[in-house]
């Protein structure tokens, strides 16, 4: 099995940052073809360094956005029976009797299941970032012998 990025997470997100994109190119087009043909004794409620700041805002805030679906699409899981390995377990496999704990405090109201390996790692399965994490976390809820969790 292995973890794909969640269609529905990718979408919204890359929808509000084409939206986020779009309003920095209006500010831009405000900046360079409305203001500056302005009548300079007008009434004006914003300044074209206003218009210009506004689109560079906006431009970060769509490429932040649109940068974290790409990092979370890069992210890389598979397991089997015994063992993870991918990007998210940096790219070592871990094997499930190499698990620590589970912190199962974010599971239920927000499907987030981190777990701790006996060697320091920490792989963070969140079902809404990935698909695939919800069917990885009730197979590692399940194992027998349980893990030790916490907080419960």
């Amino acid at each position: 099995m292995k973890l794909s990025l969640n269609k529905e997470y990718a979408i919204r997100h890359l929808g509000v940052a084409a939206l986020f994109f779009g309003l920095s190119l209006y500010f831009l087009y405000d900046a360079i073809f409305v203001y500056p043909y302005l009548p300079a004794d007008g009434p004006h409620h914003t300044t074209v360094e206003f218009q210009y700041t506004s689109a560079a805002l906006l431009a970060l805030v769509a490429f932040v956005v649109a940068f974290r679906v790409f990092l979370n699409w890069r992210a890389t899981l598979t397991w089997d029976d015994e063992q993870m390995t991918g990007t998210l377990t940096c790219n070592a496999p871990l094997r499930f009797d190499a698990i620590d704990h589970l912190d199962v405090a974010k599971w239920e109201p927000k499907q987030i299941l981190v777990v701790h390996a006996k060697d320091g790692r920490r792989v963070t399965l969140d079902a809404w970032h990935h698909a695939g994490a919800r069917e990885l976390a009730e197979k590692l809820l399940a194992h027998e012998p349980p893990f030790a969790v916490s907080p419960v």
